[in-house]
């Protein structure tokens, strides 16, 4: 009788020594491939040559380094940005992207393959639930990430070293700096693996990313706001806005229904005051849709003045011009326009940034990530 193998990045060090215990292998040696997988990198067992060679066959046999099975990957501004389609066991796509910068290196993970939320403005939308993902397999999304880093630096090529990353080839970063759960799905909506992710990447006996490095991004789901408040680890927040009242976000989030605005903003502010951390509101700009100056007056008002009035120092607003999604009406707003509410905001003191855009060339951009092959 078959057996599905098991999924290494699924089993926290505890669990993969219980499974070492019941094959009557010592727990030194379960440690000995937990270090393979997280500081090593590992992506086969071959090169662990502390290992006894049985041992290294029984693992080929019964378990499998990840179970996301790599397609395709593109490449695009100049090689700084990366995106991988992966294909999960049951024939489900979903898509991650590396994004390296001087000094630093971010990758964008998926936590559901398509997603229920329905945001009109989203290409993973179209596709509409299909799946959570097991903490494994988000692991192994960022683990991907790490090993294109380091071949990056190890190799970077005739478009990196001619100028594609100011500062050159010594600009590259050393390691993966950043994980950001914004890709396909919504993270809340699988809270438990995301954050079974997010402890496993974070472990010390491992890969030891500090704890804010890690942004997670939610449409608004109140109830998960909450519980991250009260998580042990200072993860980043990032709350998907678009619009600053209930008419116009509705039409574009059907999750304003449960969770409207003002029931949003009283959870963002029950997170700023317990964790003292700060709360980025990322606001997509669609031309004619949210980007109007009294939109933006609006948008300060609520945000200084509303449930939040009391911690302005921990508010900052991303605005995002739309990345285009094939098959959709929507306009992107001018640079012009996009410049216009990131001042009324800022004249309003509220903190404001505009995204920095990357992998548009190749659909990897915010809001283009759809699982293609």
């Amino acid at each position: 009788m078959s057996t599905t193998p098991i999924n290494l990045y699924n089993l926290s060090l505890e669990e993969l020594q219980s499974l070492f215990e019941s094959w009557g292998e010592p727990a030194y040696r379960a440690k000995q491939v937990y270090r393979h997988l997280y500081v090593h990198l590992a992506a086969d067992f071959a090169g662990m040559t502390d290992l006894p060679a049985t041992l290294r066959d029984r693992l080929a046999t019964e378990t499998r380094i990840g179970d996301l099975e790599p397609v395709k990957m593109q490449q695009g501004d100049g090689g700084l940005t990366r995106k991988v389609l992966f294909r999960l066991p049951g024939g489900e796509t979903v898509e991650a992207v590396l994004m390296v910068y001087p000094e630093r290196a971010t990758v964008c993970v998926s936590s559901q393959a398509g997603c229920p939320m329905g945001c009109v403005f989203c290409a993973t939308a179209k596709l509409g639930f299909l799946c959570d993902l097991t903490r494994g397999q988000i692991v192994q999304q960022a683990l991907w990430a790490a090993r294109e880093v380091r071949k990056i630096r190890a190799n970077p090529g005739d478009e990196l070293a001619s100028g594609a990353l100011r500062g050159g080839v010594d600009a590259l970063p050393a390691s993966l700096s950043n994980v950001v759960f914004m890709g396909m799905g919504e993270a809340f909506n699988n809270y438990d693996e995301w954050w079974g992710s997010v402890e496993r990447l974070h472990d010390p006996a491992g890969f030891n990313m500090g704890a804010r490095s890690f942004t997670v991004s939610t449409v608004g789901l109140a109830p998960g706001i909450r519980r991250l408040a009260e998580a042990p680890l200072p993860v980043n927040l990032a709350i998907s806005l678009h619009a600053a009242d209930d008419e116009v976000r509705g039409a574009m989030m059907p999750v304003n229904k449960a969770y409207p605005i003002q029931t949003l903003l009283e959870a963002a502010r029950d997170y700023a005051v317990r964790t003292g951390r700060r709360v980025s509101f990322e606001y997509v700009l669609l031309e004619g849709k949210n980007d109007e100056p009294a939109q933006a007056e609006r948008l300060a008002e609520v945000l200084g003045m509303g449930p939040l009035k009391d911690c302005r120092s921990l508010i900052h607003v991303n605005l995002i011009p739309w990345n285009p999604v094939p098959g959709s009406p929507l306009a992107r707003s001018s640079r012009e326009r996009v410049a216009a509410f990131q001042r009324i905001l800022r004249d309003r003191g509220i903190p404001c940034t505009v995204r920095v855009e990357r992998g548009r060339d190749i659909d990897a951009a915010c809001g283009q990530l759809a699982g293609n092959a």
